[in-house]
């Protein structure tokens, strides 16, 4: 999948708020729209290298660029909470993913009930198969983790998918870690246990559970590997 440019280069200064990033661009510090909400303290450091992508000439925005990469421990990581599902939308249509080779694609943002989901898919038996995407940008020794902060939202989508399963019908939650040096995953029950929790129960239920890593560059990002998913608590 290819990442829209140009982007150029800046250093981490501040984060104000959730949303927003102070970054030095050739001398001068300038406000960036960060678009993950996450905590990210582990990889926005002081001085951290950045991409930045400029607002379109024209633009109102209060922000004159938009935050996309950060560059840690020798490797870009994708601040970009959205380019996931993009990724896995134009994956799926190209038949990329091991995972869904046998599924077919209905549509993308799909509702049920008072619940919206990215995907709806078919599996090879014609059942409905509804599919939650998650971005993942914590890694630690080698360990995927998800949530880096508490997020009722994913609660809630892992017990409906949950409910989903009971009525008969197929779900899944596929996490895309936006780095590539992830071997294993796992939830962060010690930052949130109530969603890791709901996703354990999921995956007992019958909710397919798997994680991926993605190789990212300035200008693309590609499938890398899947790799193995523990939901129980780590000692």
């Amino acid at each position: 999948m290819k990442i829209e440019g140009p982007l150029i280069q800046g250093k981490f200064v501040a984060r104000p708020n959730r949303f927003i990033v102070m970054a030095e661009v050739n001398g001068e510090i300038v406000r960036s729209h960060l678009p993950d909400p996450g905590r990210l303290k582990e990889i926005l450091l002081p001085e951290a290298e950045l991409l930045l992508r400029p607002a379109p000439k024209g633009s109102e925005r209060k922000t004159k660029y938009s935050t996309v990469m950060v560059r840690h421990e020798g490797q870009l990581i994708s601040l970009v909470s959205a380019l996931p599902n993009r990724f896995v939308y134009e994956s799926l249509i190209d038949g990329i993913l091991p995972m869904f080779k046998q599924f077919s694609l209905i549509r993308p943002e799909v509702t049920h009930g008072n619940h919206r989901f990215d995907f709806l898919l078919k599996d090879p038996n014609e059942t409905p198969f509804y599919l939650e995407v998650k971005s993942v940008t914590y890694v630690e020794n080698g360990l995927a983790k998800f949530p880096d902060a508490v997020t009722e939202r994913g609660a809630r989508h892992a017990k409906a998918l949950t409910d989903i399963v009971k009525s008969g019908e197929g779900a899944g939650i596929l996490f895309v870690c936006q780095r590539p040096d992830a071997i294993r995953f796992s939830p962060m029950w010690d930052r949130d246990p109530q969603f890791a929790k709901a996703l354990l129960g999921a995956k007992k239920a019958g909710v397919r559970v798997w994680c991926i890593t993605t190789q990212v560059s300035e200008t693309e990002m590609r499938f890398g590997k899947e790799i193995p998913v523990n939901l129980e608590p780590i000692e």
